[in-house]
């Protein structure tokens, strides 16, 4: 079984970024059940804006595509800037939204039989805000988001230190992170398993 993670974090590598480190933890216990994840950091990447799988030459957005058309888990990891989704986060739903029209060789939409979750980080308040963005976005482009798919880290109301600066919150956000992968890698499989999951039979 195959994940994609895409972390929306506004920082590019090399730079420390406090989503990635929450998303590892989903990362982490997904391996423990067989699950291999590919993952992308989108400030690293080429992107243009637009609302088609390929925009053209110098695009890095096909690759991703294609990635996530290869899994059957979507990880969505973005910071919280001013109680939103990053800009990357935005980026990412709307190039997501081609796969609303795209179908496999049986006429079924590609993002069908697909799970999602999200991973949320900032050290202000606004997470669930975000995680209810995201996972509408990813309901209605055709993902399944299982119940508790989903973990955050949040210091409280105003400005204060980021994940990575404190351990307040942290064994929450990891423990509910490990539950977050079980759900997704739990749904995944009982999707693929499903006789809807199935071509239809010529007979």
């Amino acid at each position: 079984m195959r994940a994609t993670l895409l972390n929306c974090s506004l920082k590019a590598s090399p730079e420390p970024s406090n989503t990635q480190v929450l998303a590892d933890v989903v990362v982490s216990a997904m391996e423990g059940w067989g699950v291999r994840t590919t993952s992308y950091r989108l400030a690293d990447l080429d992107l243009a804006h637009g609302v088609e799988t390929d925009m053209g030459e110098g695009d890095d957005w096909p690759r991703v595509h294609g990635s996530i058309t290869s899994s059957e888990i979507l990880v969505f990891a973005t910071p919280t800037w001013v109680g939103h989704p990053s800009s990357y986060a935005q980026q990412a739903l709307e190039r997501l939204d081609a796969m609303i029209s795209e179908t496999d060789d049986d006429g079924k939409p590609v993002a069908y039989d697909r799970v999602a979750g999200v991973v949320v980080t900032g050290n202000e308040d606004g997470a669930h805000h975000v995680i209810s963005e995201i996972a509408g976005a990813l309901g209605d482009i055709g993902f399944t988001v299982p119940g508790q798919a989903w973990t955050y880290w949040n210091r409280g109301p105003g400005p204060g230190p980021s994940f990575t600066e404190t351990d307040e919150g942290h064994e929450w956000s990891q423990t509910t992170g490990v539950t977050m992968a079980a759900n997704l890698v739990a749904v995944a499989k009982a999707l693929a398993a499903s006789p809807m999951s199935a071509p239809p039979s010529s007979g």
